[in-house]
């Protein structure tokens, strides 16, 4: 999967390629933080946005014989339109997205592509959609048996009152292609941004449902159906914070799930309990408390808790309760607030979660990320004297990194060719790094500080013997 990003903050122009492990490195300023929350808000606006056309006479069918089949397969061979349009719908909105000028975002843009087996069809695939109540069903949508099309079903007779109008059946089979091949094409991503910290603290000062909410309802100018209502607002905040503070919001909802990590990877959420130092719990009164496991007889509300206990709750509930395979964690400077023998850790959770299939993509300034990473990939080689000094060290397989799965980019300057241009100019774009089976990664603006840093040092201790 491929991403194209033009007059993005001060990004004129990049692309990169999703891996199963996406890094984004780079000084400040430099326009990663725009490139994640875009990204975000691009793959959920396309797993929520879909609009494939569902043609009159299917309703006309459907009203005639009861039942009609609907292709899957016509309307994924037709994706790379809908991808464009649905690319270029997304980029007028960008600054929705960021809650910014709509000057700021007049010329940027982004798309996105596949290549190859990436677009097939996912014939495991399995939809079901009923409307009506929980005593009747007038409608039902279900995948076929072979996976290619889905099976539209009026439930009731077409003379009866409870026969829903045709927009709503309409909207109900373009849902279910959505879900049928978006779902399935895009990663379901959950964004854990920079500012997740104060989002934990200030949920309840930080409502923004019912201004949200108000301000659609009162713009009598836009016809709205009650579905639209859900995760189409604007806002004096990004998405990325308004998302991290509904999150919050929803957790004894969410709590009542459990995910695949919990069921299958128990030691995954044990990794991530030593890294917190204890584990969160929901009250009956919907607060979030702290437990930490010196003392489990002591409850800490988050104010009372640290600032790492703060800036990994966003990803701890995921993991433990919503985390499904093939998602997207996408994690804001993971190495917030966290000591360097945490980032070390955290990098080891994010290669256990890349090999149990759920895809990472961070944004660092953590050259310990990057150097235990780095580890992992070399790690990976095997071998007997490897596999020594793993055992050794405290390291276990499950963390080791294929280098094939992992994607670096450094946001800086170079000279590349702007598109319709003749000659190469200088400007903000994304280097992709080199990834050595061997030596890992090769990220020179850490290791050039580095460097000068044991310079400098070295003068001092030395320089006048």
């Amino acid at each position: 999967m491929k991403i194209t990003v033009k007059d993005l903050g001060v990004i004129k122009q990049a692309e990169f390629t999703l891996g199963e492990l996406t890094i984004i490195c780079g000084l400040n300023n430099t326009g990663k933080s725009y490139i994640t929350h875009a990204t975000y808000g691009l793959l959920d606006y396309l797993r929520s946005n879909a609009d494939f056309e569902i043609l009159d006479n299917m309703i006309d069918k459907l009203f005639a014989d009861g039942s009609v089949s609907v292709d899957i397969i016509s309307h994924k061979k037709d994706i790379s339109k809908y991808l464009k349009d649905a690319s270029e719908n997304y980029s007028k909105i960008l600054h929705m997205v960021f809650a910014g000028n709509t000057n700021l975002f007049n010329e940027s843009a982004l798309s996105i592509s596949f290549e190859g087996t990436e677009t097939d069809p996912v014939p495991d695939q399995k939809i079901r959609m009923k409307l009506g109540t929980a005593e009747r069903t007038v409608l039902s949508i279900q995948s076929a048996v072979n996976g290619d099309a889905l099976e539209v079903s009026l439930v009731v007779d077409k003379s009866s009152d409870d026969v829903p109008p045709r927009n709503i059946i309409k909207s109900m089979i373009n849902d279910a292609m959505g879900e049928a091949i978006m779902n399935t094409l895009i990663p379901k991503p959950f964004l854990a941004s920079a500012e997740r910290t104060g989002a934990a603290i200030f949920q309840k000062e930080l409502d923004f449902t019912r201004n949200r909410l108000l301000e659609m309802l009162g713009n009598k100018s836009v016809k709205l159906h009650p579905a639209q209502l859900l995760g189409k607002f604007s806002g004096e905040y990004p998405i990325a914070v308004r998302r991290n503070v509904d999150f919050i919001r929803d957790l004894p909802n969410i709590t009542h799930k459990e995910s695949f990590i919990s069921k299958s990877h128990k030691e995954i959420l044990a990794s991530f309990h030593d890294i917190v130092g204890g584990e969160y719990k929901v009250s009956k009164n919907g607060e979030v408390q702290y437990i930490p496991s010196a003392n489990r007889h002591i409850r800490l509300s988050l104010v009372e808790s640290s600032s790492a206990v703060r800036s990994l709750l966003d990803i701890g509930f995921y993991l433990k309760h919503i985390a499904a395979p093939g998602d997207l964690l996408m994690v804001d400077e993971p190495e917030l607030n966290l000591h360097p023998e945490n980032q070390r850790r955290i990098a080891r959770l994010f290669s256990r979660l890349v090999n149990i299939g759920i895809k990472v993509f961070i944004t660092t300034h953590s050259d310990y990320i990057i150097k235990e990473l780095n580890t992992m990939i070399m790690l990976n080689q095997g071998g007997e004297r490897l596999h020594t000094i793993a055992d050794r060290e405290g390291y276990c397989r499950d963390e080791f990194l294929s280098p094939e799965k992992v994607r670096v980019y450094v946001a800086s300057e170079n000279l590349i060719k702007l598109e319709g241009a003749q000659r190469k100019t200088r400007c903000k774009t994304l280097i992709p790094a080199d990834i050595d089976s061997k030596l890992g990664i090769e990220v020179s603006s850490f290791d050039n500080t580095i460097e000068e840093m044991n310079r400098i040092q070295g003068e001092i201790v030395w320089g006048g013997k």
